[in-house]
């Protein structure tokens, strides 16, 4: 990771860590660097953020400065930046969103033109153009200097994508949508309404304020409450870029990314679509899911945490289906990255064509109790590394042997060390992460509130 840059972008605090000057730079670069044999073309999208509409003027200024043509597409979500980008013959794309953050964060995630995430490399660059570190870069003028264009047909076009890759209706299915007050407002009701569904929404309402505030994929309550009280047959969950999707079972069971995979899995596997028949996940799946793969003959794998990642090791293995707990989940046939309306979707044609419930396709996976924990520590890596936390980390290894693990890992986007235990009771959970918590705590690791 580099100074701005992270796991997924450039990411803060809208003013304090990501500011109006910060997204002015990253424009004049990319314009630049895109612009170099040619007159570069952009696309933007952003969620729904009160900082957003701040960092995209930002970022379209330093575009235009740059020689470069920025092509709006308004509130949208991730994945369908990426779908425009890969399909419409853009340089780049721009999505505004700090995803399942808080709306006082916000942050850049930049797009290649394959709809891949930044290359690291390209990333380094631009820091160095931040910090004063690269060449001057030149002024557009007279006829150069870029334009902005209104491209919400863009966006529309990727909702009729959505629309094309379903081949059953939805008709007199009861399905409920959280949309997070996020980006998936603007999309995702249009597309079950389209595919024949009875569809009933929630948190579609944003102010700029509450986007992810006790609602969407991180806040799963309020949807539980609306599935069982409506009764209906299944809920969705978005988060505030839509890139993420969990569930929620017609008997009010969270489905997280873990069951996600497992439900699609199988049902490619039967249609001959697994390609490998192996799924991609990542260490922090959970051994439940492992198992239950097992006992359906499928493969694994496992990555870092992170769905670029994740993505990497489906292309460079060719693999089909991958994704993380949090439910970043990415069907290479379909999509460059998670996609969480795309990946509701595909849950409602495995439901269709096996005439079932959603409750019924995993009550063959015994998920095991998992406790994380996220320690605001001073120093991540001097935390993760000092010895008397990895001798505790090593003694509760020892002591769940083969009935459990323990992961400690940083944070990708904030000052954060991530606690997990699986175990096969909840108290033996908690039990062994307060032994590595309160060991941070004596050494002086942790951020006390």
């Amino acid at each position: 990771m580099g100074k701005y840059f992270g796991t997924d972008g450039f990411r803060g605090e809208a003013n304090i860590d990501l500011t109006v000057e910060h997204a002015y730079k990253v424009g004049r670069f990319l314009g630049y660097y895109y612009g170099k044999e040619h007159k570069a073309r952009i696309v933007i999208g952003k969620d729904t953020r009160r900082s957003s509409y701040m960092l995209e003027y930002s970022l379209v200024a330093g575009l235009t400065a740059s020689g470069a043509d920025a092509y709006l597409l308004h509130v949208t979500t991730t994945p369908s930046v990426s779908y425009v980008v890969r399909s419409e013959d853009f340089d780049c794309g721009i999505m505004i969103s700090a995803s399942h953050n808080p709306y006082y964060d916000n942050g850049i995630k930049i797009i290649n033109g394959l709809g891949y995430k930044l290359e690291s490399e390209v990333e380094e660059l631009i820091e160095n153009y931040i910090d004063g570190k690269g060449e001057e870069i030149p002024y557009a003028t007279k006829d150069n200097i870029g334009r902005t264009t209104d491209y919400v047909n863009g966006r529309n076009r990727y909702i009729g994508y959505l629309i094309s890759l379903v081949a059953n209706s939805f008709k007199n299915m009861k399905v409920g949508l959280d949309c997070a007050n996020g980006s998936a407002y603007s999309i995702a009701k249009g597309v079950f309404d389209a595919l024949g569904a009875k569809t009933y929404v929630i948190s579609n309402e944003p102010n700029g304020l509450n986007i992810n505030k006790d609602c969407g994929s991180t806040h799963m309550e309020q949807l539980r409450r609306y599935v069982l009280e409506n009764n209906l047959d299944v809920g969705f969950a978005y988060d505030g870029d839509a890139d993420r999707c969990l569930a929620i079972d017609d008997k009010g069971n969270i489905i997280d990314g873990d069951l996600i995979l497992y439900v699609c899995a199988v049902d490619m596997k039967k249609n001959n679509e697994l390609n490998n028949n192996t799924v991609v996940t990542t260490i922090m799946s959970n051994l439940g899911l492992y198992k239950a793969l097992e006992e359906k003959g499928i493969a694994y794998e496992k990555t870092t945490v992170g769905d670029k990642y994740v993505f990497e090791n489906m292309m460079e293995n060719g693999h089909s289906i991958g994704g993380e707990q949090s439910g970043h989940i990415i069907f290479s046939k379909h999509a460059t990255t998670g996609d969480g309306i795309l990946t509701s979707l595909k849950i409602m044609e495995v439901i269709i064509e096996n005439k079932t419930k959603l409750s019924d396709l995993i009550k063959e996976v015994q998920i095991f109790p998992q406790l994380l924990e996220n320690v605001r520590v001073n120093n991540k890596k001097t935390a993760r590394e000092d010895i008397e936390i990895v001798n505790a980390v090593a003694k509760v290894t020892e002591e769940l042997g083969d009935n459990g693990r323990i992961l400690v890992r940083e944070s990708g986007t904030e000052p954060v060390l991530r606690v997990m235990v699986e175990a096969p009771t909840t108290k033996e959970c908690e039990k062994y992460v307060n032994m590595v918590v309160d060991k941070l705590k004596s050494q002086g690791h942790v951020i006390e509130k």
